[in-house]
């Protein structure tokens, strides 16, 4: 079936590929039979002219000879005697008060049009200069302008087509990740059950507590892949607090070689929040930060509120960011990790600013010395 797909695909490209050429090498032949109609044309004019000017036909066929002369308004022409005198015809007037210009003309015609010479004995009375008609410069920019609609037809189709595989792919990811989550959601619950159990057997505190906030943290996950391809739902919620608990949880279980700070002044601040989703955000960020440092270093996480926005900064000191990254990191399939799928940060970015309505970005960065992850979110009271 994808075979069949590709291969109509492909005819319908060579198809088109195979209309336009033809297109446009009609267009091509058209212009050329178009100017030669109006060599011939003009050389009937010229002898029109040549005949009327000598004067030697009777009444009837004179009167035929200016006749075609009239006819013709679309041509522009120069016609200059042997002595340099010239005429101008179906040209602006005011060229004719400005030699320079005539002569320019005369080079653009020639480039336009072989002259033709009206002759006597062998020798040359006129010459004729002439231009292309506004028909013809018309017709000469039409092969361009087909072109350029076909260009812009091509990009639409494109970009179509694209959105279209780009809208089936986030269905099948949203539909892969609320597999997972309905696959999770089985073992964990026998893991619940398991818990219940050790904690009649009289099993340490301290490792049921762990335990617990193990499988607290597996629910978590399982909520946050639920909610993909959805949109979630906003309670207000102190953001300090929120944060506070994700940070926690992760430094109770990193290298004991990172050291973590954590830094506010306000004890409460509050914003619409989606708690799962925004738990993840600052988890990929503070797990990028940790593989930045290569496991070893200072992070550090922290709040403050300006006006009606609060800023969320998540500094490490690990190995920075060029200046022409910064934009790129949040991109699907990004990554300088060995092993990874570049989704995390732009995952954050879709949290962030989607559901969210808030901004992250790369506040600084330098090579070797860290870099500064920064959210901004709009407080409520």
């Amino acid at each position: 079936m994808f075979e069949n797909k590709n291969l109509f695909r492909w005819v319908s490209i060579l198809i088109s590929l195979i209309l336009v050429s033809l297109i446009l090498w009609n267009t091509y032949t058209f212009f050329q039979n178009f100017k030669d109609e109006e060599r011939v044309k003009m050389n009937i004019w010229a002898k029109a002219f040549d005949d009327v000017n000598k004067g030697n036909l009777n009444a009837e066929v004179n009167e035929f000879s200016l006749e075609i002369i009239r006819s013709n308004h679309t041509t522009p022409m120069i016609i200059m005697n042997n002595k340099g005198e010239y005429d101008l015809h179906n040209l602006d007037k005011v060229a004719n008060q400005d030699s320079l210009k005539v002569y320019k003309l005369i080079s653009r015609f020639k480039e336009e049009n072989t002259p033709i010479e009206a002759k006597f004995q062998g020798k040359v009375l006129q010459t004729i200069y002439y231009g292309n008609s506004s028909l013809i410069n018309k017709l000469k920019y039409y092969p361009m302008a087909l072109l350029l609609i076909m260009f812009l037809f091509g990009s639409v189709v494109f970009f179509f087509y694209k959105s279209t595989k780009n809208a089936v792919q986030n269905k099948l990811w949203a539909g892969m990740a609320k597999e997972t989550a309905h696959q999770i959601g089985t073992p964990l619950s026998s893991l619940i059950g398991w818990l219940e159990i050790l904690k009649m057997e009289n099993v340490a505190d301290d490792t049921l507590k762990e335990m617990s906030k193990d499988i607290d943290r597996l629910q978590t996950i399982t909520e946050r892949f639920s909610k993909i391809g959805s949109i979630p739902k906003l309670n207000r919620k102190d953001i300090v607090e929120e944060t506070k608990q994700t940070f926690h949880y992760l430094k109770s279980r990193s290298s004991k070689l990172v050291q973590f700070s954590f830094e506010t002044k306000d004890e409460e601040i509050y914003v619409n929040l989606n708690s799962q989703l925004y738990s993840w955000t600052i988890e990929n960020l503070i797990k990028n930060a940790i593989d930045a440092m290569k496991g070893k270093g200072e992070l550090l996480v922290k709040l403050h509120q300006l006006e009606d926005i609060v800023y969320i900064h998540v500094t490490d000191t690990g190995k920075g960011i060029a200046k022409s990254q910064f934009k790129k990191i949040f991109e699907p399939g990004h990554t300088t990790k060995k092993r990874g799928w570049g989704l995390g940060l732009s995952l954050s970015k879709r949290i962030v600013e989607d559901y969210h309505n808030g901004k992250i970005s790369v506040l600084s960065s330098e090579i070797d010395k860290g870099t500064v992850i920064q959210i901004s979110l709009k407080t409520i009271v």
